[in-house]
């Protein structure tokens, strides 16, 4: 499949990652020569320096027999503008754009993409998946990452273990027949900087980041068994009152229990922005990082703080700040993936990295062959695939133990009908039934040969 990616920052670059590794013919354009440069040393890509939305840049880059563009620079016009060249004078049959504003993202304005007046098949929000991911951090506090899936009957639950849980230095075989009717299994383990699918008999010790797909049902449990449990989130300090941190405070506002909400903004028109357009949230104008102000907003009391202002650093600092101010959990926005492994060093309990979010979005939107959900584990180094398994696949009508998966691959939950279970080897994979797959990112390319998965259109 031939496609073009504008843009080679983060997330176009990232992008570009996903689909060379899949064999695609990529073309990368951007009018800054040296991410150019990144993208052509590092990737099997090819690079157009110039602007996305010109005809002729993208006719240089082979836009006349494309099958799909993604416009994901920087500017949001740039991008609209690039969707609409590429429809009206390349007819690229499928067109995806990524847009901050919120005012393109209104319901009342989704006539504007249609085909006749702008021709954009998927719009993306960064913003709005952050904002998401965001709660889907705070309504697991213990962990740091949460994902659901088939559903939202299913968790994907990232903890770190201390050294006081239960689960330490027990071989997962015996976990599961110690607790036989927990319905939760781990997927992947991260020890020493190093992403790995367990064998059964592998054991977990303290320092290790798990990844556990848990029932719904079961996740209180399995937080309780994994040394995690369950925290109530009542009084809650947001730092930052841009995009994010306004869709934050607007979800947590709609939400039926009552939760007691401060809103930290150090640019006063903003501020005075947020305040009007939130009804129960006080919004505080100042620096985030102030002793004073932190303490004017309950941080030391506060069950969570969730640093999302466009800076890391920022971020990090005010995050470090209000756990040594008392805050029971900091949460913090992290575009540079260098600075992840500061988190666990500067007692940083979880962090949103808007990269992975908004490059699982795309994939979502572009994969095929019944896949229904991905999403992007850690700095790429794993994906979580939902997919339906098709009659032509290689696993259907076969039991999980005959299945030729990859090293790095594990079937973590199968929905037969309306019913959803946690599979051991004996469990028979049938046509139809929907699998959730966690795969390390060498391994995907064979995983989806076995769900007869490739990139393509419906």
């Amino acid at each position: 499949m031939k496609i073009i990616i504008c843009g080679a920052g983060q997330v176009g670059w990232q992008i570009a990652r996903h689909l060379a590794g899949e064999r695609n013919d990529v073309t990368v354009i951007d009018n800054n020569p040296e991410l150019i440069r990144r993208a052509t040393d590092a990737l099997d890509v090819q690079g157009v320096t110039g602007f996305a939305s010109h005809p002729d840049v993208l006719d240089r880059a082979g836009a006349r027999d494309a099958d799909l563009i993604i416009a994901a620079t920087h500017s949001d016009e740039v991008n609209m503008v690039t969707c609409q060249v590429a429809h009206s004078v390349f007819q690229i049959p499928r067109k995806i754009a990524r847009l901050r504003s919120g005012a393109y993202l209104d319901a009342i304005y989704s006539d504007l993409y249609r085909t006749e007046h702008l021709p954009i098949d998927v719009v993306i929000s960064p913003e709005r998946e952050v904002a998401k991911a965001a709660l889907q951090r705070l309504s697991a506090p213990s962990t740091f990452d949460v994902e659901t899936f088939l559903r939202d009957r299913i968790h994907l639950l990232g903890i770190v273990l201390e050294p006081d849980c239960p689960a330490l230095n027990t071989p997962l075989r015996q976990l599961t027949e110690l607790f036989s009717s927990l319905r939760a299994i781990v997927v992947g383990v991260r020890r020493e900087g190093r992403l790995f699918a367990p064998e059964p008999g592998d054991q977990l010790f303290a320092g290790d980041q798990v990844y556990i797909f848990s029932h719904v049902d079961d996740v209180p449990r399995t937080l309780d068994i994994f040394g995690k449990p369950p925290q109530k989130q009542e009084r809650l300090a947001i730092i930052g009152a841009g995009n994010v941190g306004l869709a934050v405070a607007q979800a947590l506002e709609s939400r039926t229990e009552r939760i007691r909400a401060k809103l930290i903004e150090r640019n006063r028109a903003r501020a005075e922005f947020a305040a009007d357009h939130l009804e129960r949230t006080i919004v505080l104008n100042g620096d985030g990082l102030s002793a004073e102000l932190l303490e004017e907003a309950g941080v030391p009391h506060a069950d969570a703080v969730l640093a999302v202002t466009d800076d890391d650093k920022t971020n990090i600092l005010a995050s470090v700040r209000a756990k040594q101010a008392g805050a029971k959990m900091a949460i913090a926005l992290i575009n540079d993936p260098t600075l992840v492994p500061l988190m666990e060093a500067l007692d940083i309990d979880a962090y949103i990295n808007p990269r992975a979010t908004t490059v699982s979005t795309i994939l979502r939107h572009i994969r095929h062959g019944r896949v229904r959900d991905i999403y992007s584990i850690g700095d790429a180094e794993a994906e979580v695939m939902e997919a339906q398994v098709l009659s032509t696949s290689p696993m259907s009508g076969r039991v999980i133990r005959d299945i030729e998966f990859p090293e790095g691959a594990l079937i973590g939950a199968v929905q037969k009908g309306d019913r959803v279970m946690m599979p051991n080897a004996d469990t028979r994979i049938e046509e139809g039934d929907i699998v959730l797959i966690f795969a390390l990112t060498d391994d995907v390319p064979e995983v989806e040969r076995l769900l007869q998965v490739s990139i393509d259109f419906f």
